[in-house]
């Protein structure tokens, strides 16, 4: 093998998911060369409006990189074909409710059973047991349900979901790494595993500090609002034209701060001279701060603060980000042609790997789009695949 190929090249990977969670793991596992093969029902795509042909950006936004392959699995055909392809693949992921799959014969026991070397992945909503297995889960109840929520938004505001579906996309990302984790425990013991996560744990799994605060006290956190619990100024600041961040997170930032801001005195003021002063009088200091950064506009005091080593960036829509110059440098934009739309345009890896780099290579497939190359691959003969067709299995 090539040895700066991507370093999941050669791994076949059988996407059975749907919705976010698992097709963002199988996205991210194709950026990193992985062969992905979506298995898709023959009914179309989730959240596709009436009437419109063309994939929506919500499908778009997560297959980057895979081929299609339609199969109904309610059909007894369709779900004998699964088991003839398991054989020329490493992963099978999906993302349906726990039981689902042994219903239909292709859960991780038997699976794992017939193909000792499947690595199986099941992501869920709440998990393979517990008294919460069978409940649907979906991105924001698990944002609820696993006090993150509680963290995020203002007193005035109440408890606020995020403004991306977090819990699907942390799901995703801990589904990919646990797959890679077993991929690399195959390599030492030549058997695959069942890998299993949730949403709900994977919003647990990152409370990180917050978590840590509520162990130490017993008292849960609140609301953090726009400003860090534990430090100050450190936060959300309006400038004159707009929203900035600044994180003057140590004492020597803070006296950088003040001095960028030609405000020493405030070095000296009982009420801001120590972390903890600063912290307990931290209104105070966000109305001093504000009325300083209200004298220019925000991309002033971004330069002007850098410049004196404090942490400081603006706050920007999609808009702004797409056209930062550091986005562009780091490729976090991505533009490929594409057969419906002309092009296609998504967000670039956020991992980049010295010598053996991955790449998007190919946009979201159609639908039903490599069925047949897929099939031929795998050794069905073209009268089969022509029956298969015929009975409207694939």
């Amino acid at each position: 093998m090539d040895p700066a190929a991507p370093p999941l090249s050669g791994v076949r990977v059988l996407d059975l998911t749907r919705y976010l969670a698992g097709p963002f793991c199988t996205m991210l596992l194709a950026d990193y060369g992985a062969d992905v093969v979506k298995l898709e029902s023959r009914q179309g795509r989730e959240f596709r409006p009436p009437g419109v042909s063309r994939d929506p950006y919500f499908f778009l936004s997560s297959n980057r990189g895979k081929r299609s392959l339609t199969c109904d699995l309610r059909n007894p055909r369709g779900r004998e074909l699964v088991w003839r392809l398991l054989p020329r693949f490493d992963v099978l992921v999906e993302n349906f409710r726990p039981g689902v799959m042994d219903a239909l014969g292709l859960g991780p026991d038997a699976l794992c059973g017939r193909f000792p070397r499947l690595v199986y992945c099941a992501i869920s909503g709440f998990g393979a047991d517990g008294p919460y297995r069978e409940r649907p889960g979906f991105d924001q109840i698990a944002q609820g349900m696993s006090g993150f929520m509680s963290l995020t938004g203002t007193e005035e505001s109440g408890p606020t979901r995020a403004g991306i579906a977090i819990a699907d996309l942390l799901a995703g990302i801990f589904a990919a790494h646990g797959v890679q984790l077993a991929l690399l425990a195959r390599a030492r013991t030549g058997r695959g595993q069942l890998v299993d996560t949730s949403l709900l744990e994977s919003m647990v799994g990152v409370l990180s500090w917050a978590a840590g605060m509520y162990f130490e006290s017993g008292q849960a956190p609140g609301p953090a609002g726009q400003h860090h619990p534990l430090a100050s100024p450190y936060g959300r600041f309006r400038a004159r034209d707009g929203w900035l961040n600044i994180a003057a997170g140590s004492p020597g930032m803070w006296e950088a701060l003040a001095r960028a801001l030609d405000r020493e005195d405030w070095l000296s003021d009982p009420r801001f001279r120590g972390p903890a002063e600063r912290l307990a009088n931290r209104q105070a200091l966000t109305d001093a701060l504000e009325q300083v950064l209200a004298g220019a506009d925000r991309d002033h005091w971004v330069e002007r603060l850098n410049a004196a080593g404090v942490p400081c960036g603006p706050v920007l829509d999609l808009k702004q980000v797409f056209e930062d110059p550091q986005v562009l440098a780091r490729q976090m934009r991505v533009e490929l042609p594409h057969p419906e739309r002309g092009r296609f345009v998504t967000t670039g890896l956020p991992v980049k790997l010295s010598r053996t780099p991955g790449a998007i290579r190919r946009p979201p497939p159609l639908h039903g789009e490599h069925s047949e190359e897929v099939l031929r691959e795998c050794g069905l003969a073209p009268e089969e695949i022509a029956s298969l067709r015929a009975e409207g299995v694939v």
